[in-house]
Formats: C-alpha cells, structure tokens, sequence
C-alpha cells in the first residue's frame, strides 16, 4: 500500500454533481485519490472492528523469506482483537490463518 502525503480537502456530496445518490463525505486529495485522517483496523480472526482505544489488540506481519532465508519484501498482516487474547484463542486463530494462507502445515 502506498502512502499519499498531499493537500487534502472535503468534497461534500451535495457539491458534487456527479455524487446524487451519495450520502458519504470523505476526504480526498487534488488528484482524487481517497485520504482519510483514521481508518478503523478489522480482527482477522473474527472480521470485527477493533476500537482506536483498545489497547489489548496487536497486528504482527508476517514476512515471506526465500530458499536462502533472506527476507523478499512481502509480508502479510494479521491483526488481533483484544478480548481473542483475553480468551487465549489467539495461538490457534494465528494457526489458523497462517494455514488459510498457505504458510503453515499441520502435517509431518
């Protein structure tokens, strides 16, 4: 994901002709491109939204190496909810998506 740093400004619907039917306002830079202030993170293990306040939660990436064992720049992101390591389901959820991922085999 790229990071755009660039002068933004709120487009309205209602300024926007081409934007009837659209309710939303969001931020956008001058090309157009989509540049909120805070977009809310998602538990991977159970889809739901994890508050800015919680503390508890963590997001690990998990990086991709070669036959060598040199990192190739591509990693994937997992993030945890708090209340999944509350409840010590977090090893098994991990396991789990690393599996869904093809990164991880249960057999020996």
């Amino acid at each position: 994901a790229q990071v755009v740093v660039a002068r933004a400004f709120l487009r309205h619907a209602h300024c926007d002709p081409g934007a009837a039917g659209n309710s939303q306002a969001a931020m956008q830079n001058d090309e157009g491109r989509i540049v909120d202030l805070y977009l809310p993170r998602k538990c991977s293990a159970t889809n739901r939204l994890i508050p800015a306040k919680e503390h508890g939660a963590v997001q690990l990436n998990v990086g991709m190496v070669d036959e060598a064992g040199r990192y190739t720049g591509e990693f994937f992101t997992f993030a945890l909810a708090g209340f999944i390591r509350q409840r010590g389901e977090s090893d098994s959820c991990l396991n789990r998506l690393l599996h869904e991922k093809g990164l991880l085999t249960f057999s020996k």
